[in-house]
C-alpha cells in the first residue's frame, strides 16, 4: 500500500537543518531579551538610589550627626 516508506535522505536532512536554524533563531532572541531586562533592571535601581539621595532615603537622618535636633545636641 505505501510506495516508497517514508522520508527522503535529503528531506530528512533539511528537516534537521531547519531544526538547527530555528534553535539559533530561538537562543538569539532569548538572549536579546534577557539583555534588555538587565538594561531595565539596571535603569530601575539606579533611578530609585538617585531619588532617594541618602544611602537611608528621604526622611532618614543621623541622630549624632543631626545640628541641635539630634541626640548630642541635647548636652550641649
Amino acid at each position: 500500500m505505501c510506495f516508497g516508506g517514508g522520508p527522503s535522505r535529503k528531506e530528512k536532512e533539511a528537516a534537521a537543518e531547519q531544526r538547527v536554524e530555528a534553535d539559533i533563531a530561538k537562543r538569539e532572541e532569548v538572549e536579546k531579551r534577557a539583555a534588555q531586562k538587565r538594561e531595565d533592571i539596571s535603569e530601575a535601581i539606579e533611578g530609585r538610589t538617585a531619588r532617594a539621595g541618602m544611602r537611608g532615603g528621604r526622611g532618614r537622618r543621623s541622630l549624632f550627626r543631626a545640628p541641635s535636633a539630634g541626640f548630642l545636641g541635647r548636652f550641649d
